[in-house]
Formats: C-alpha cells, sequence, structure tokens
C-alpha cells in the first residue's frame, strides 16, 4: 500500500471517496449479516467514514483500521466522543464506548488485537489497493477476523487510462480471494450509470460473503 499516497489524501483534504451520508447499500444490506445489537462489526480501511455513526446508532460496536490518524481524530471530532489512546507495537488504538480504532498499517494488525469481530462491512478497502496487494489483504483480514461473515462492495468496469482507486475488481477475482472460506452471494448487482473512471459503463456489487 502506498501510504504517503493516502496520507496525503487526508492533509490536503482530498477526499472524495468520503461520503456525506450512511452508505445507502449498508442501511440497505445491512440485515443479510443476521447480527444481533451489541454484535461488533469491523470496517478496514475506514476513514471517517459516516457509516459508523450510522451502525453505532443501531445499537452495533464497531473496531476499524485506518492509516491516517488525521482521519480517525476528525471522525471522533465527528462522533462528539473523546478517545483514549494506547500505543500498541506499531498500531495507535483510539477507542470510547462501542468503538475501537485502529491506526497505522493494517498488516500490522494481529489477531489478539482485534479481539472479537462479528461480521466486517468492506465498502473501500479492497477495491482501494492495487492488484498485486489484494491477495495480501484478503488472506489477512480472513486470519484477523477468523472468517468472519462479510458484506463487501466492488466496482467493476472496463479498461480505461483513468487509473484506480477505486479498483475495478471482477467476479473471479472475488471468488479466487474468498472462495475456499466463504459460501458467495451476490445480493445486488447494477449499473452506475453515467460511466465511471472514463468507462462508458460500470457496475457496483454487493456481496454477502457467509462461511462455509
Amino acid at each position: 500500500m502506498d501510504a504517503e499516497f493516502w496520507l496525503d489524501k487526508w492533509q490536503h483534504n482530498q477526499i472524495g471517496f468520503h461520503k456525506s451520508e450512511a452508505n445507502p447499500l449498508l442501511i440497505k444490506h445491512i440485515n443479510a449479516l443476521a447480527l444481533d445489537k451489541g454484535d461488533r462489526i469491523f470496517l478496514p480501511l475506514c476513514g471517517k467514514t459516516l457509516d459508523i455513526g450510522w451502525l453505532i446508532q443501531k445499537g452495533f460496536r464497531i473496531v476499524g483500521a485506518e492509516l491516517s490518524e488525521l482521519a480517525i481524530e476528525q471522525l471522533f471530532t465527528q462522533l462528539d466522543l473523546e478517545p483514549t489512546i494506547e500505543q500498541l507495537a506499531n498500531l495507535r488504538l483510539y477507542s470510547a464506548d462501542n468503538i475501537d480504532i485502529f491506526v497505522g498499517d493494517i498488516f500490522d494488525l494481529k489477531q489478539a488485537m482485534i479481539g472479537q469481530v462479528d461480521a466486517i462491512f468492506d465498502r473501500a478497502a479492497l477495491v482501494a489497493l492495487p492488484e498485486d496487494m489484494r491477495k495480501t489483504y484478503t488472506k489477512h483480514v480472513i486470519d484477523v477476523t477468523s472468517c468472519a461473515p462479510q458484506l463487501l462492495l466492488t466496482f467493476e468496469y472496463g479498461v480505461t487510462d483513468v487509473a484506480g482507486p477505486p479498483h475495478s475488481i471482477h467476479e473471479d477475482e472475488v471468488v479466487a480471494h474468498y472462495g475456499q472460506h466463504y459460501q458467495l452471494q451476490t445480493l445486488e448487482l447494477f449499473d452506475i450509470g453515467g460511466g465511471f473512471r472514463g468507462a462508458s459503463q460500470a457496475m457496483e456489487h454487493v456481496w454477502h460473503l457467509s462461511r462455509l
């Protein structure tokens, strides 16, 4: 992962990937995860997403991982929470009621650190990573979460002159990364409309990954 690329994006507020509302696909499909209130959801590469506040309001606990400390400082301000901050090896842990966010390289996160994970919501992590890192990332997430069920969002578009992120990840790649560990179900697949990253046609894919 090009850490400097993402840190520079946050430093210069170039965060068009940050949405001004909770993700409507999360709201629409959260029930597919069959969670109970109090369950703990992992959001990898979470930034300051408003998905976190929405999930907390729905009674869930959150654990996240994010490279940018600035993003997490802004997240806690946004949530009107005063975090406790603890250094854990190469990571800094920001914590408050019902929320724990690890700041640093997600590959430094260990299963013993993260604790219980009941589900994963991956809206912006897999699609943010270049192809040569995605296999390592998916294996790492499976390992640290003990193969927790996932709600995964991906994009599919043709070759363009505009490089990701978000990157295009086709169905066969998702199967290659996750098929040995999960049953994969398409919850929704739809045309984004209006083109995307220079492609005349692009799709967004909502996946439910349940343990085999």
